[in-house]
């Protein structure tokens, strides 16, 4: 462990007038330890769930290089834990060590997500992965628990089905007392067509459904769910080792920007999806991606809107051309053979006149946008971006100057400690904190990072979200101020 680091952490923490909330840590399961407490929890169910998910990654690992390349494999993560660093390690390991060493870490509250279990959503088949989930969930909350004042953890909900989502959080909700899940999306499902046509060859190609635009099922009852549940959804989905990031030699490949290109894909069907117009009152994370794409995402929604709206693709309707202006055009200033295919009218809808029999032309009409405020309603005020601490691109978010109608979108401070990325958990405050030493950030912008837009991100919906905790009393007095 740095001692500096230390000393530095707790040293920027004591000269802030407001806490640190990290939004986004981990925890690593010590797998011989979850294998007993599952099988107490859900029986040899439970147990056989888990030993399918701890062996999908290593087998891929056992491989060569070329029989992944035979199978179109990806190469998966390697040495992903702390070892050097043994109090890490530890710390990640067992919850009181990690409440322990807090002050040290510069962190008066911190939410925290699954190693092992980030990716136990979606398993097949349904029968073990939800049994998975739900030993999952009885077994984080019981290490938990005694801690609550200032470690919370997340819950894991399986979303192949709305039937299913909606189960596991009403029983992590009403029996176990979670505030927090993370959800599944980009869930894997066999393509209809392969299923009736060729059925040999179904299981070896999927799509992957974004749950809240032309998905398999109509996810509204989950959302509604939330509302009545007052729980905000997070998405820790990656987007690793598939389509673009799929090479067989090399996870630094497969893993730059999966969390950016998974979380674009979800905040997109959210968004293209109508869900924060149906359900304006719930917020939704998506983490360890950044905020750079969420900007740029932000700038393309309003660009295409002003170019694609109903009123401006009359600007490419074909039926608005001046064919006998386009023809006289043509006689003065094309070819013989142009102006023959003009005057038959061939080639002057490169569309062939179809529209792909959409309903509604309007790509954004589930979003019923009326004006550009609307955009900040849908998306700046309902959309919130974990950011990891060594991440200068956080300063994007900030930058009313560069984003359409100088929004400031919802960044929040995810440490990620745990993982292969923070060598040091004494060092995140500190790395946090060079945006502002370096001026990208100021103070105020400071204060929304590490503490306000994680306040608001689950205290808007439910109020009583930090009541009992280290921080309830300085929450309280943030959800009391309007945005």
């Amino acid at each position: 462990m740095s001692s500096n680091g230390q000393n530095e952490a707790r040293k920027i923490r004591a000269s802030l007038k407001h806490p640190i909330i990290d939004a986004d840590g981990h925890w690593a399961e010590f797998a011989p330890h979850m294998r007993e407490e599952f099988r107490r929890i859900g029986g040899d169910i439970a147990v056989e769930a888990l030993a399918m998910a701890s062996a999908r990654i290593p087998n891929s690992l056992k491989m060569s290089v070329g029989e992944r390349r035979r199978r179109r494999i990806g190469q998966e993560a390697f040495w992903f834990l702390p070892t050097r660093n043994t109090l890490d390690r530890a710390t990640a390991m067992m919850p009181r060590l990690l409440y322990e060493r807090l002050d040290d870490l510069g962190l008066d509250f911190s939410v925290i997500y699954p190693t092992a279990g980030l990716g136990y959503y979606r398993l097949p088949p349904e029968k073990l992965r939800r049994a998975l989930c739900r030993a999952y969930n009885v077994f984080t909350m019981d290490q938990f628990r005694p801690y609550g004042d200032r470690l919370i953890p997340a819950a894991i909900i399986p979303m192949y089905s709305p039937e299913e989502a909606i189960e596991e959080l009403e029983f992590a909700s009403r029996q176990l007392g979670y505030r927090v899940v993370m959800m599944g999306s980009l869930i894997r499902r066999p393509i209809r067509a392969l299923v009736e046509e060729h059925p040999e060859a179904a299981r070896f190609v999927e799509w992957y459904d974004p749950i809240a635009i032309d998905s398999a099922h109509d996810y509204d009852p989950v959302w509604a769910k939330c509302r009545e549940l007052s729980i905000s959804p997070s998405f820790h989905n990656g987007a690793r080792s598939i389509l673009l990031r799929n090479s067989p030699s090399n996870f630094c490949y497969n893993h730059i920007g999966h969390f950016a290109s998974a979380g674009e894909a979800m905040a997109k069907a959210i968004f293209f999806g109508g869900v924060t117009r149906r359900f304006p009152e719930i917020n939704f994370a998506f983490l360890e991606g950044g905020v750079g794409w969420a900007c740029t995402l932000f700038a393309d929604l309003i660009g295409h809107w002003e170019k694609r709206k109903l009123d401006a693709l009359e600007n490419t309707n074909p039926a608005r051309l001046d064919r006998a202006g386009l023809l006289a055009l043509a006689e003065k200033y094309g070819k013989p053979a142009v102006v023959e295919a003009v005057r038959r009218g061939e080639g002057l809808d490169d569309n062939g006149d179809g529209t792909g029999g959409v309903e509604d032309l309007d790509d954004y009409a589930r979003c019923k946008i009326r004006s550009k405020k609307d955009f900040d309603d849908l998306y700046v005020k309902r959309f919130y971006f974990g950011c990891e601490a060594d991440d200068p691109i956080n300063a994007w978010a900030f930058n009313g100057k560069a984003n359409p109608m100088h929004a400031r979108l919802n960044a929040f401070f995810s440490s990620d400690i745990g993982h292969f990325d923070v060598p040091d958990m004494t060092e995140v405050v500190p790395e946090a904190y060079e945006l502002v030493e370096h001026g990208l950030l100021d103070e105020t912008d400071f204060r929304d990072f590490v503490f306000e837009n994680a306040v608001r991100l689950w205290g808007e919906l439910n109020p009583d979200f930090f009541k009992g905790t280290a921080v309830e009393r300085q929450a309280a007095e943030v959800l009391a101020r309007p945005r």
